[in-house]
Formats: C-alpha cells, structure tokens, sequence
C-alpha cells in the first residue's frame, strides 16, 4: 500500500480528499494534519510515501514544508492540492519537486488521474528492481509503455467499439471479468469483444487467465493490468 498524509487546514476538504483518495486501490491514508509542523511532525514519525499538500493555510504556506521536506531529503512525493493559481506558486512548487499540481476546484477523475499515475511510478521504481530508459519515460514524458493509437487499430476492429468496451473494462478496473459480462453490458456480441480483448491482451493491457469448469469448458477471465490502468484511461480520454 501507499502511505498518504494530508496536509489540509480545512477539515471538510481534507475529509473529501481522503474520501476520493480511498476510492483508488493501492492507497491507504495514514494520516491527517492540519498545519505545516504538525506535518512536519509527523513524516519524521511515520513511513509516509505520498503527501497532499494545501498551500494555504491559516499563518502558513503549504509550500515551506515542501522546501523543509526536500533541504531535509526526506523521501517522500508531493502532490499539491490548492486553489493557488498564481505562477509563483505553481513554480515553486514545480521547482521543489512537486510530483503534480492540482488547483481546487477540481474533479475526482483529475486527482484519480494523478494517484494513477503516481502509483505507476512507485511500482516503477520500488527499490531492487532495474530501472529502464522505457520505464522513466512511462511517468517523466507522461507516455505508457505501450502507444496504443485507436485510429490505427487492427483491422475489423473499430474506434467505437474499442471505446465502448474501453470504458466498460475501465469500469471494472479492480475485478477480473469475462466476455460474457461486457456484452451483457454493452449489448456487443461476444465474438465481437472477444477480438477486442484479444487485443489488449495482446498489448498487455489486460491478462487472461483460463478456468476449467465442471463441465469441462474453458472459461476466460481478463484482469486490467494495474500498471496499465491509467494508459486505458488516457485511451478513452482521446477517443471522446
């Protein structure tokens, strides 16, 4: 799990924010405070992984700790939620190496969008494991390993189809399925889908494992590979 402080002065936000939060498999919040030395406080106390971080708040800037977190090289990501939209902020932020920036209001899809991709780089960079120049660029150019382009799509596969049941799998993002649940949702014959599914195992997307049932027929179960979630995302972002 990823360790998640809160850094928030308004306790309503800091509640929605650790609402949304959980909502996103992976993340866990272990904690929530609501001043600058409290947080500081407490990431010399606990193993935190990721902060939220608000700018304003009451006689303090959610930016100086930030800075306090880097001058201490404490190993920790920031995201900063705020409704600070001046440059300086934004630069500061950047500068000290705020992992995103969020500026509120804002909708849960954007901050789900930013756990997803954060959550790819932590996997991506968890220590003993090599890392490579492809791996780097999934998070730093904000590409996926593997450029799906639906335009180019093999042919006898089409753009709104694939979308259809993009979204449908995007739905299921935590639970495996099978062919015979999307085209109960979608109304998209199974022969149909099964092309489609073929492909995105086939572009590691999803992984399929076969179950034998009583009868002896093989059932196909498909899972949404957790690294690939935020690629399928962006996916059905660019088709709408």
């Amino acid at each position: 799990m990823i360790n998640v402080l809160i850094v928030e002065d308004d306790p309503m936000v800091a509640k929605f924010n650790r609402i949304y939060l959980e909502k996103v498999t992976g993340f866990t919040v272990i904690g929530v405070v609501h001043d600058i030395s409290a947080g500081q406080l407490f990431l010399n106390n606990n193993d935190v992984n990721l902060v939220l971080l608000d700018i304003y708040m009451a006689n303090n800037n959610g930016l100086d700790l930030l800075v306090e977190i880097r001058n201490a090289d404490i190993n920790v990501d920031v995201i900063v939620i705020t409704a600070a939209n001046d440059r300086s902020s934004i630069q500061r932020a950047l500068r000290n190496g705020a992992f995103d920036y969020l500026i509120k209001p804002f909708d849960f899809e954007r901050l789900k969008d930013a756990l997803l991709k954060y959550r790819e780089k932590f996997e991506r960079m968890k220590e003993g494991q090599d890392v490579q120049q492809k791996d780097l660029d999934a998070f730093l150019l904000k590409k996926s390993i593997h450029n799906i382009n639906p335009i180019d799509l093999p042919k006898g596969l089409t753009v709104p189809t694939f979308a259809r049941i993009a979204r449908q799998i995007a739905e299921w993002e935590n639970r495996p399925f099978s062919t015979a649940e999307i085209a109960d949702k979608t109304g998209i014959s199974r022969v149909s889908i099964s092309k489609y599914l073929k492909y995105l195992t086939g572009q590691d997307v999803l992984k399929v494992e076969v179950i034998y049932q009583e009868t002896g027929r093989p059932l196909h179960r498909y899972l949404l590979q957790p690294e690939r979630i935020n690629m399928l995302h962006s996916l059905i972002g660019e088709i709408k």
